[in-house]
């Protein structure tokens, strides 16, 4: 008896700390709270609602996640990249309203473009922007940031409004795929008739199998850690499905923004309304359902291929997805 009460100071001590930082935890949280609720008050000094309070934290949190993924030493060869010509080359210049907008296909990236079309004065709208001349780039009037010199990059590269949006790594591959073996709706008979065939030679197992390109041939390609031989064969195409660490360079490029084509319905406004643009240009209507994460499409493209790709393939693209959030995908790894 005389040793649990011995016992009870130390048992005390224990139970007031905790209940310290708990008090604490719920001081910052409130005072945060308080912060954004000065911050994001209208100019009446009305509060907004709560939803828009929490909103700035989401993209706090994102720019957070790169920062601690990036300091992980584990992750640095998948993680870190030179801010080459090759990253310079995906960053458009609106250098009226002082924005940088690095592309990654297969995002939305097409009506961002005409974003910044529009806001650089080539086109007075979105609607009277022709669809062959978006990607076009001696008339869509999109200067891309290595066209300046080392000294203009690195101003603009400090001082502008910087954003990209990122996907789920492997619904994006899905994507690329649909769009440039299967679709092919722009007309870039490259890659049916040079690129595809590429992939076959290579990495098709069954030589008798005479189909043309499959999901299975694509997963096996960019699986390979000896890619890029091929890659460079296919030149600047590549960039529907490298990682966005070899587009955007985020561990290199302090990013004001990041967008998720999951929540670009959410994004998409907050971003223009932080490049200070909100009130020129809209982003174009986004139809229903169609930045939903679809797992059923996800699963249906990867049955049949085996865990060894697609383990391989993560491996490949797994600086992407913990850089941004993304699940990993044990329901087609395990």
């Amino acid at each position: 008896m005389h040793h649990q009460w011995l016992l009870w100071p130390k048992f005390i001590t224990l139970t007031l700390t905790r209940m310290s930082m708990v008090v604490l935890s719920c001081l910052k949280q409130h005072l945060l709270f308080l912060v954004l609720r000065f911050l994001f008050s209208s100019p009446t000094g009305k509060a907004l609602p709560d939803s828009r309070l929490i909103q700035p934290l989401v993209y706090m949190e994102r720019l957070e996640l790169i920062r601690n993924v990036c300091r992980d030493e584990a992750l640095k060869n998948l993680s870190h990249t030179p801010v080459s010509k090759f990253v310079l080359d995906r960053i458009f210049v609106c250098d009226k309203h002082k924005i940088l907008f690095c592309q990654t296909p297969k995002v939305g990236n097409t009506q961002w473009k005409k974003v910044l079309i529009v806001l650089n004065g080539a086109f007075p709208s979105i609607e009277e922007i022709p669809e062959n001349v978006v990607h076009d780039h001696e008339k869509n009037g999109l200067p891309r940031l290595s066209s300046f010199s080392d000294a203009e990059i690195q101003k603009r590269l400090k001082t502008y409004f910087k954003f990209f949006i990122v996907r789920d790594p492997f619904e994006r591959l899905i994507s690329a795929f649909k769009d440039k073996f299967v679709h092919n709706p722009r007309f870039e008979p490259w890659y049916r008739h040079e690129i595809a065939p590429g992939i076959i030679r290579k990495y098709r197992r069954n030589r008798t199998e005479t189909r043309g390109i499959q999901f299975e041939d694509f997963v096996r390609y960019l699986g390979d850690p000896n890619h890029r031989w091929l890659d460079l064969q296919f030149g600047d195409h590549i960039i529907h499905w490298v990682t966005y660490v070899e587009l955007c360079a985020p561990c290199e490029i302090m990013y004001s923004v990041i967008g998720h084509h999951e929540t670009l319905e959410d994004d998409a406004p907050y971003i223009l309304k932080e490049a200070g643009i909100d009130h020129l240009v809209s982003y174009p209507t986004i139809p229903p359902g169609i930045t939903v994460y679809n797992r059923t499409k996800v699963e249906h493209y990867f049955l049949g291929i085996s865990k060894r790709d697609i383990r391989r393939l993560y491996a490949r693209f797994e600086g992407d997805f913990k850089l941004f959030g993304y699940q990993k995908p044990d329901f087609l790894l395990n």
